[in-house]
């Protein structure tokens, strides 16, 4: 999932917002890490939890990473009362499903699966793009070989699964 988010990193831009959603120990701040990682971000990205959202500056970069656990927030205008500046940000949104939508018409929404059993640490990973920005076939394109090239383990673009993470 570090992988992932290393390489998501390089596709992000400012006004950019991705939702994050799975199971406890899916991989959510792992791949948030790796984004963070990816953008240059001064110091440790580590859940929000309990502050809610962390913003994380960086160290080449105006553009901040905005890091929110929506798991505790009870409804969209929750969300909304965070008073992020979405349009000069870089937003990652765990258990964003349901609260996000509505503050931009353009965003990822990144879903991670994992084996039922626990044993496996294999992951599923779907990316589906809404809004002009990430619509584009130019777009999904970039996206399929992002996530084919973590499954094959090479660089993006290289792999042919689209659909499929299987690097931690």
């Amino acid at each position: 999932m570090h992988q992932l988010g290393l390489n998501l990193a390089r596709l992000l831009k400012a006004g950019d917002m991705v939702l994050l959603t799975g199971p406890l120990g899916a991989g959510k701040t792992t791949m948030t890490r790796g984004v963070g990682e990816g953008l240059g971000v001064i110091g440790t990205v580590s859940s929000p939890t309990f502050v809610i959202a962390r913003t994380h500056k960086r160290e080449a970069s105006p553009v901040p990473l905005v890091h929110v656990d929506a798991y505790r927030l009870g409804s969209p205008a929750e969300f909304d009362d965070l008073d992020i500046d979405l349009a000069r940000s870089i937003v990652l949104v765990e258990w964003g499903r349901g609260f996000a939508e509505g503050l931009t018409t353009n965003f990822l929404d990144i879903e991670i699966e994992r084996d039922h059993t626990g044993e496996s640490e294999v992951r599923q990973v779907t990316v589906l793009g809404f809004g002009e920005r990430f619509e584009s076939v130019d777009a999904r394109e970039r996206f399929a070989a992002l996530a084919a090239g973590i499954d094959q383990g090479a660089d993006p673009g290289q792999g042919t699964n689209p659909r499929s993470e299987t690097a931690e």
